[in-house]
């Protein structure tokens, strides 16, 4: 090899090189833009920080000796308050539970055959009831608590704990009745004719074919409704009567002074009894999508 071609080859050799890191060095800058925090992921963050520094704080305070704002020492005296000497406290848990799981029952009951029966039938008031559902969604709940108050004192029924669980099954309903339809538009209706051709009757394919099917979208609105029951305060409060306060309206009860460090304490276990139930009912669903 003469001089020349060892110059050329050089050449050639650092052009490539020099390409070459060029092109490192596009790679890093792109990769570098890319760590930059956006202006959509700052949004993001405060939003998070914003929804969940409140419960951090309920969380920090339950556990204070003081029922100021004042932090005087970790105790458990609040916990302890809550356990053993709130029984009006209970009562009202006792009775939004109650409420809430009959009231999400009946719904999801209601709901999923109702939508079942829309989704299947064609009859001359469908696009009335399939309008006529969305109401509650829609009405704000002082409107439907004092209609329903105004209605159930003209026909003479006494307020209290049946008053809400209909108030609470109705405006239940819709939410039941969306998340079943969302579920049958995905339905492959061959099946039903496969399990009728196989020899099953309607009722059987409705109990064995269509309702396990549907059962994310049962399981869904049933969840949902309990969760609506539980914390709704409006619709209650103008239907409640003697002995049927739920938890939304003791701890709006007891926080007009001022709020009651057992209040935090029974937060702070409301959160993490949801946050184990979300957990637990979690991989249940996901078994039941994939069926």
């Amino acid at each position: 090899m003469n001089i020349k071609d060892m110059v050329r080859n050089t050449i050639t050799s650092l052009k490539t090189g020099s390409h070459a890191q060029g092109e490192a060095a596009r790679h890093a800058r792109r990769a570098y833009r890319k760590r930059e925090v956006s202006f959509s992921q700052i949004i993001f963050i405060a939003a998070i920080v914003f929804l969940f520094l409140p419960l951090l704080v309920l969380v920090l305070y339950s556990f204070n000796a003081s029922r100021g704002m004042g932090w005087t020492g970790f105790s458990l005296v609040w916990y302890k308050e809550l356990f053993f000497h709130s029984r009006d406290l209970w009562r009202a848990f006792r009775n939004s539970i109650l409420i809430a799981v009959t009231s999400a029952g009946t719904a999801t009951v209601l709901g999923t055959f109702g939508a079942i029966g829309v989704n299947w039938y064609r009859f001359k008031m469908r696009n009335y009831v399939q309008t006529i559902s969305f109401l509650p969604m829609i009405l704000p709940e002082i409107i439907i608590g004092v209609s329903l108050s105004i209605f159930f004192a003209g026909i003479g029924i006494r307020l209290g704990l049946m008053t809400i669980f209909i108030a609470h099954t109705t405006f239940n309903l819709p939410f039941v009745f969306l998340m079943v339809m969302a579920r049958l538009d995905e339905f492959d209706f061959s099946i039903i004719e496969a399990a009728r051709d196989l020899g099953a009757n309607e009722a059987q394919t409705l109990l064995k074919v269509t309702v396990p099917i549907c059962m994310p979208g049962i399981v869904s609105g049933f969840l949902t409704a309990i969760t609506i029951s539980l914390e709704d305060f409006v619709i209650t409060y103008f239907l409640s009567g003697p002995g049927s306060s739920t938890l939304p309206l003791y701890i709006y009860s007891a926080i007009r002074f001022g709020v009651s460090p057992v209040i935090n304490a029974l937060s702070v276990v409301m959160i993490l009894g949801t946050v184990l139930l979300t957990y637990l009912l979690r991989n249940f669903l996901k078994y039941i999508a994939a069926k």
